[in-house]
């Protein structure tokens, strides 16, 4: 299977300025390594009904093509347990019965990172663990035996990173985001993830899953977010952030691309004209501040 790149939206409402630009980097970071691009939809959580084809066709609109079938994560339930299969026979998993207000009130473990989970459930015997069990159904959570890991990022360099022991699988069934990534990118091919750099913090726990998954760990790029003139993470409370908000305000898909192009230091048209100006190292390593339609006005 050849490498791949991927972008890989939430179907929660229509993408946003921020999104779209995260996708055009994460397509012009692809295409300009020749690999193949794909589009993952990642709906086990937070799915609004017709929000897929809003996304879809708003990055058609802005010259986005992807290779082949769109993968939804719904689809992809056995990958996902065979996976959890694996580190359970390693001994790497264990069952937790903890509510969030019980992990927010437990004292943390001495010289725990802050926030670290405090495991409280790790090492019950077996007579607390059937206990538990007939009090509230179990999140699975990974025995991680590490405090903390370190990854390798294109524009971020080396970062370390809490890690504890996260949750793996719900305990409404449904699986964590960190394992269904990492199971995903590897399933796929996928080799090089682009992607906002507010998902860096969780990256050395998904490292660790696909080192223990004997799975190859991907190249990471984390790109600066779109923040709004607070200079917080833009989102569509802001306003004219979408495009659709933007076409109603008389700025066409196409005016949009090219103004997140100019914000790259990237030529206007079509996004093959901007790939062959493309430099990973001239990228803009602050965030961008979107002021609304007079962003794309200037």
């Amino acid at each position: 299977m050849s490498s791949a790149g991927r972008f890989a939206p939430s179907p929660s409402g229509e993408l946003h300025v921020g999104n779209l630009r995260t996708a055009i980097l994460a397509w012009l970071f692809a295409r300009s390594t020749g690999r193949r691009f794909l589009l993952r939809v990642e709906d086990l959580d937070r799915a609004r009904a017709g929000a897929e084809a809003e996304q879809l066709r708003d990055l058609l609109a802005i010259g986005i093509t992807w290779d082949g079938d769109v993968v939804r994560q719904t689809a992809r339930g056995t990958l996902y347990d065979e996976a959890i299969s694996r580190l359970t026979g390693a001994g790497l998993t264990y069952e937790c019965f903890c509510t969030r207000r019980e992990i927010q009130d437990a004292p943390s473990a001495p010289h725990a990172p802050q926030g670290a989970y405090p495991g409280t459930c790790r090492n019950f015997d077996p007579a607390e663990l059937e206990f538990k069990r007939s009090t509230r159904p179990a999140a699975t959570r990974l025995r991680a035996d590490v405090a903390e890991y370190t990854v390798r990022d294109l524009l971020h360099g080396s970062y370390t990173g809490l890690v504890d022991d996260f949750v793996l699988r719900r305990n409404d069934g449904v699986t964590a985001y960190n394992l269904a990534v990492v199971v995903d990118d590897a399933e796929q091919g996928i080799d090089q993830v682009v992607r906002g750099d507010d998902l860096l913090p969780s990256t050395p726990r998904q490292a660790l899953l696909a080192t223990l998954l004997n799975i190859p760990v991907p190249e990471y790029v984390h790109v600066p977010l779109v923040v709004n003139a607070d200079g917080v993470r833009l989102a569509k409370r802001d306003g004219a952030v979408t495009l659709r908000d933007l076409a109603e305000a008389g700025l066409p898909a196409d005016a949009v691309r090219d103004t997140l192009l100019e914000s790259l230091g990237l030529p206007a048209g079509p996004l093959e004209r901007a790939m062959a100006a493309f430099d990973p190292v001239a990228l803009p390593r602050e965030p961008w501040v979107w002021t609304g339609v007079d962003s794309a006005r200037r």
